[in-house]
C-alpha cells in the first residue's frame, strides 16, 4: 500500500488545534514568538507544514499578543483563527477553538506553535495509535539527558498513568527522563474534560495535563507514543534555542548533502537552507551562504562569498563571490567575481557575467558575455552577443522602466550607454565610447560619439 493510502486509512476525521497565542518574553521582543524564523521560515509555519500533508479536517490557530502579525502571515494558509484574550494556561487557549470545532466528532491534536521540527510522521503515529488502542488521549513523550523542569510520564502497564510535574515529583519520580513534549491527541471528550479543569491557584492558569487523570477517572485511556529524537519535539522560548535550532537543522541538512554526493570544504563555515536541492558533485567553498527557494545542478563550483537565494542554477555552472537573487541560470554559466544578478534575470547556457557586472530582469541568452563592470537592465540579449567594458543600458527616465533590444552576433564596445527604448540589430558593432539613442541596423557600424580633436598645448 503506498503511503498515502496508508495515510487515508487513519487521517480521516482529525482536526489540529495549534497555540500560538503567547509574547514569548524571554525572547525580549516585541514580535510575538511564533513568527520568529527558523531557517527563513517563521516557526508556526513549520508546524502547519508538517500537519498540512495529513489532510486535516481543521487547522485552528489560537492567537492572541500580535495577533495581526500573525493572521496576515497565515493568509492564505487555510486556518481559521480563535483569540486568546488573555493567556490563562494552555487548557485555557485549547478551549477557545471549541466555537471552531464544537460540533466535531473526530480525534483532535493539540499542538504548540513553537516546535518546528516536529515531523509529519509522528503526528501520524501519534493519531493512529489514539485510534489503534481506543484512548481518549494519547501523549507526545520523549527521553532527555536532563529532564529538569519537564513534567515526567509515568506509565503503569505500558500506558500512561500520569504526569507529574517537577515540583511535585517525588525523587524517584524525578529520576525518570521520559518526559511530556505538550503534544497531545484527543477524541472528542477533550470538550467535556477540559469543563473540568480547574484554575492552579499558584500561577493563575488552566493546565491542558489536568484533562490526563480527568479523563482517566471516567474510565477512558491514556496512551503513549515515545520520539527518539528529543530535539523533534522541543519548543523555542528563546533566542538561544533558536540559534542552537538553527544549529540542529543546518547539521542536518550538511549531512544530507554529504551523504548525497555533494562537496562541502568545511562544514562549519556555510549555511544552506532546509528546501535547498544540490545535485551530486557539486562543490561549496567556505563563506557561501545558500537561502531559501534555491536548485542547484550537478557538478557546480560555488567559491567564496556568494550569497543565493530564490535561484535555480544549471549543471556545470560556476558562481564567484557573487550575490543572486531571483535568478534562473542555465548550464556551463559562469558568474563573478563580485558580479549582482538581480530578479528576473535569465542567463542561458554558457553566458558570462564577469565582475563588477550587474543584471536585472533580463533575458541572455548562450554564448553572451557580460564580462566587466557593466550594467544590463530590463533588456534581451541574443546569443553570441558581447559587451564590453563599462557599458550600461540606461532602462529610467525618472518615471518609467523602457526596454533595450540587442540581437545575436553583436559588439558592443566598451563604455557604452544604451539609451532604452532601442534596438540593435543582429551582427552590429557598437563603437567604444558611444551614446546610442536610437535603433541600430542588423549588421551597421554605429559610432555616436564626438570626434577627436588635437589642440595645440599653451606652455606656461
Amino acid at each position: 500500500m503506498s503511503l498515502q493510502g496508508f495515510l487515508g486509512l487513519y487521517m480521516q476525521n482529525f482536526s489540529v488545534i495549534i497555540l500560538a497565542a503567547g509574547l514569548g518574553t524571554r525572547m525580549k521582543s516585541s514580535l510575538p514568538k511564533v513568527m520568529h524564523e527558523l531557517s527563513g521560515k517563521p516557526l508556526v509555519r513549520w508546524v502547519i507544514d508538517a500537519v498540512s500533508p495529513l489532510k486535516p479536517d481543521k487547522i485552528v490557530v489560537v492567537v492572541g499578543y500580535g495577533r495581526k502579525v500573525v493572521e496576515e502571515n497565515l493568509s492564505g494558509s487555510n486556518v481559521k483563527f480563535v483569540y486568546q484574550g488573555k493567556q490563562l494556561g494552555t487548557a485555557h487557549a485549547v478551549a477557545q477553538a471549541k466555537e471552531v470545532l464544537k460540533d466535531y466528532n473526530g480525534d483532535i491534536v493539540v499542538i504548540n506553535g513553537d516546535v518546528p521540527l516536529i515531523k509529519t510522521d509522528t503526528i501520524s503515529n501519534l493519531i493512529k495509535s489514539n485510534k489503534d488502542n481506543g484512548s481518549s488521549v494519547t501523549v507526545l513523550s520523549t527521553e532527555v539527558k536532563d529532564p529538569f523542569g519537564y513534567g515526567r510520564i509515568i506509565r503503569k502497564n505500558g500506558f500512561l498513568e500520569k504526569i507529574i510535574e517537577e515540583k511535585d515529583a517525588s525523587l524517584v519520580e524525578k529520576q525518570i527522563k521520559e518526559v511530556n513534549s505538550g503534544i497531545y491527541c484527543f477524541d472528542k471528550n477533550l470538550w467535556k474534560a477540559l469543563l473540568k479543569v480547574k484554575l492552579n491557584n499558584v500561577k493563575k492558569e488552566y493546565y491542558i495535563t489536568d484533562t490526563i487523570a480527568i479523563l482517566k477517572n471516567s474510565n477512558s485511556k491514556a496512551s503513549i507514543v515515545c520520539v527518539k529524537n528529543e530535539f523533534e519535539v522541543k519548543g523555542i522560548n528563546s533566542r538561544v534555542d533558536l540559534s542552537q535550532m538553527e544549529t540542529i537543522l543546518q547539521e542536518q541538512k550538511i549531512k544530507s548533502l554529504l551523504n548525497s554526493g555533494v562537496s562541502i570544504i568545511n562544514t562549519k563555515n556555510v549555511y544552506v537552507s532546509y528546501d535547498a536541492s544540490i545535485g551530486t558533485d557539486t562543490i561549496i567553498y567556505p563563506g557561501t551562504f545558500i537561502d531559501t527557494g534555491v536548485t542547484i545542478g550537478k557538478s557546480c563550483v560555488l567559491k567564496g562569498s556568494n550569497y543565493i537565494i530564490d535561484s535555480k542554477i544549471g549543471d556545470e555552472s560556476i558562481i564567484s563571490y557573487s550575490y543572486v537573487n531571483g535568478a534562473n541560470i542555465g548550464k556551463k554559466v559562469k558568474i563573478g567575481p563580485f558580479a549582482h544578478i538581480r530578479p528576473g534575470s535569465i542567463l542561458k547556457e554558457n553566458v558570462k557575467i564577469g565582475n563588477f557586472s550587474e543584471t536585472k530582469k533580463s533575458l541572455i541568452e548562450k554564448n553572451s558575455k557580460v564580462s566587466h563592470l557593466s550594467y544590463i537592465g530590463d533588456a534581451q540579449i541574443g546569443t553570441n552577443v558581447n559587451i564590453g567594458a563599462g557599458t550600461i543600458t540606461c532602462n529610467y527616465d525618472g518615471k518609467h522602466k523602457h526596454q533595450t533590444i540587442i540581437e545575436k552576433n553583436v559588439f558592443v564596445g566598451s563604455n557604452t550607454n544604451i539609451v532604452a527604448p532601442v534596438k540593435i540589430g543582429k551582427g552590429s558593432l557598437i563603437a567604444a565610447g558611444s551614446t546610442i539613442t536610437h535603433d541600430v541596423p542588423k549588421e551597421k557600424l554605429a559610432i555616436a560619439r564626438a570626434r577627436q580633436e588635437l589642440k595645440h598645448r599653451i606652455k606656461k
